[in-house]
């Protein structure tokens, strides 16, 4: 079984994102950037499917500037076997990343999509129900715990109610949720080999896929400064605040 592992290049979580001055979007320049955290937790699936014989061969993908074969760089160090990196310098919406990624599974017909239920600077959660819909595949979302056997993935979700169990035929797309597992980290000589391993980079324009962005950002601020609290010296004080501030 071949397992396409999309991955994204994103601020790593650990920087405190800064808002251009003309509000037109979030500052990149001189930030540290990692892979997104779901995306590891994705691969670290992968990885795991293949050393219990359920996958024969991890791809991993990414959609970005040449810059992001740093991050498919970890992804192999991390136990992908290869990679491919479809370049721009487009910041390209969910959509367009979905119709992107259907491209490049058209090549290279996998029969498991494993993805991070979202990306941490968009937090758009798109991508992988898109994806699914696009290729008319069956889909389980924010994915707790997978199981592969016999041409079908069993699938624990999170829900709101708590856990939902569910068999989805392959081929599917999984969305990896925070506790599905604990990311490995790269070791020495795996960061070594990753360097040997196939790296394949495509342009955006070969693959024939309309990118045009369907909206419009109008401004990017910061969440505003919150305010201090105040001292109450009973808990008679307390009610009488709230309901001051209409909370009671």
């Amino acid at each position: 079984m071949k397992v396409l592992v999309p991955v994204k290049r994103v601020i790593d979580y650990n920087v405190k994102a800064r808002v251009k001055a003309d509000q037109t979007g979030v500052d990149l320049a001189n930030v540290k950037m990692s892979m997104n955290p779901f995306c590891e937790i994705a691969v670290e699936e992968a990885v795991r499917l293949k050393e219990k014989g359920a996958a024969t061969e991890i791809v991993a993908v990414s959609v970005g500037p040449t810059q992001a074969q740093e991050t498919l760089r970890t992804a192999l160090a991390m136990g992908a076997d290869r990679a491919i990196l479809v370049q721009t310098d487009q910041d390209l919406e969910p959509l367009a990343v979905a119709k992107v990624l259907k491209a490049i599974i058209a090549e290279e017909n996998p029969e498991l999509v494993m993805m991070g239920k979202q990306a941490i600077d968009g937090d758009n959660n798109a991508v992988g129900q898109m994806l699914s819909a696009l290729l008319d595949w069956p889909q389980a979302t924010f994915a707790s715990a997978i199981t592969v056997d016999g041409g079908k993935a069993t699938v624990t979700r999170e829900v709101d109610g708590g856990l939902q169990t569910i068999d989805v035929s392959l081929p599917a797309v999984v969305t990896a949720d925070l506790r599905l597992n604990e990311p490995r980290y790269a070791s020495l000589p795996n960061i070594m080999k990753a360097k040997k391993k196939p790296l394949d980079v495509k342009e955006l324009g070969s693959l024939g896929v309309d990118t045009a962005p369907r909206l419009k950002v109008v401004k990017v601020s910061e969440p505003p400064k919150r305010s201090a609290g105040i001292k109450v010296e009973t808990a008679a004080d307390i009610v009488s605040n709230l309901k001051t501030a209409g909370v009671l």
